[in-house]
């Protein structure tokens, strides 16, 4: 089977990364943000384990499983949201489902391991903190 680029239509182009670069960010962006003072509420939704040995440091915790709660997101200012890798869809789908219950929202492109291949700053906290969506 052969592979086939077909041309899309430069409107649908146009569109389409209109929209990526509404509701994505990067982490050279996001690390600048923060740099510069401003602080977005930043949502790591991996595993209390998996955040416990590191995240962004300020992000909060909020597994799958506590997103009703909506702990550590805000509608005054932009939720940056990131789970494990660029393959890992778990951020779009809380992404998703934040942005409908009226939060705004964007995805951190390749997720917290290209935060670190980065080698931008990373905390880690405790198991017990994590549970509790408390940054360490």
């Amino acid at each position: 089977m052969k592979l086939r680029m077909k041309l899309n239509t430069p409107e649908k182009a146009r569109e389409y990364f209109e929209n990526k670069v509404a509701f994505t960010t990067g982490p050279g962006e996001l690390k600048h943000v923060m740099d510069t003072g401003e602080s977005p509420a930043i949502i790591d939704v991996r595993s209390a384990d998996e955040f416990a040995l590191g995240h962004i440091p300020g992000a909060i915790n909020l597994p799958g499983s506590e997103w009703p709660s909506f702990k550590g997101l805000s509608k005054e200012k932009l939720n940056v949201v990131y789970c494990y890798n660029i393959v890992c869809h778990l951020a779009a789908r809380a992404s998703y489902f934040f942005a409908d219950k009226g939060y705004s929202v964007m995805e951190l492109d390749g997720g917290f391991d290209t935060w670190k291949d980065f080698e931008y700053p990373v905390e880690k906290g405790k198991l017990e903190e994590a549970k509790l969506g408390r940054a360490a």
